[in-house]
């Protein structure tokens, strides 16, 4: 009985796993009617739900009545994951109002020329990126004027969200040696960091350099690379959302 609740327990959590991948982004799988949209507020309810039944189900006593369990568990995972992807949702579009702009999931939009700004959202965070035009003079990691009053323009939002964990991120383009590019890049990130940190936000507030190691698109034209040359800030809902920016 054991082996069997644990084998199950396995299946479900993978499949868990697998519906959060399917609908990151706010899109579902496509069906044979089409794409089907759905909210990060959704996609949380609907994975904290199926995890929160396996677990509810999982750890009911001989004695107890699993499905009552399982069902008390979906319905706390689900109004765990829907708070989530609600906020996530929600501060995504405050900081883009306050930017002027709106929340452009469209994968390309990073990759847009035309595109100084782009704020998206996941279920797992929020992200802004800013391309390192309107952020820096040519090899300058202090942030021009109107790039700081971009920045703290966010802060009213930010102080709205206290246990939002923040990360700042410095990329470059390929020019030069890798590691000139990551002291660039960290001094970048820093200078962007200090400028919040001065704000007294009381939100935990990390940063880090990449240096060329996650181009947008190949550093093969000048065009390219001022694509690739751009600060990144992600606001995390938690810990467990963290991911390492020079790598996914």
């Amino acid at each position: 009985m054991k082996n069997k609740k644990i084998g199950s327990i396995t299946i479900l959590m993978l499949l868990g796993f697998s519906l959060s991948g399917c609908v990151q982004n706010g899109m579902a799988m496509p069906s044979s009617g089409g794409a089907v949209q759905t909210s990060n507020a959704q996609t949380g309810a609907i994975v904290g739900g199926l995890l929160g039944a396996v677990v509810g189900g999982a750890t009911a006593s001989r004695g107890s009545k699993v499905g009552s369990r399982a069902a008390v568990g979906g319905a706390i995972g689900a109004a765990v994951g829907a708070a989530v992807g609600y906020s996530l949702d929600q501060q995504a579009q405050e900081v883009a109002q306050v930017l002027n702009t709106q929340v452009d999931n469209n994968p390309n939009a990073e990759r847009d020329k035309n595109k100084d700004l782009v704020v998206s959202n996941t279920d797992k965070h929020v992200k802004i990126m800013f391309r390192d035009k309107m952020m820096f003079a040519t090899n300058s990691a202090v942030p021009t004027p109107s790039a700081q009053r971009e920045i703290r323009q966010m802060i009213p939002v930010l102080q709205k969200y206290p246990k939002t964990l923040i990360q700042v991120v410095g990329h470059t383009d390929s020019r030069g040696t890798y590691d000139y590019n990551l002291r660039l890049s960290e001094q970048r990130a820093a200078s962007v960091g200090r400028i919040l940190q001065q704000s007294n936000l009381p939100n935990q507030i990390y940063t880090k350099g990449c240096s060329f190691s996650k181009p947008l698109v190949p550093n093969t034209s000048a065009e390219n690379m001022a694509l690739n040359r751009r600060v990144e800030i992600y606001l995390y809902p938690n810990k467990e959302s963290i991911v390492d920016p020079c790598v996914e």
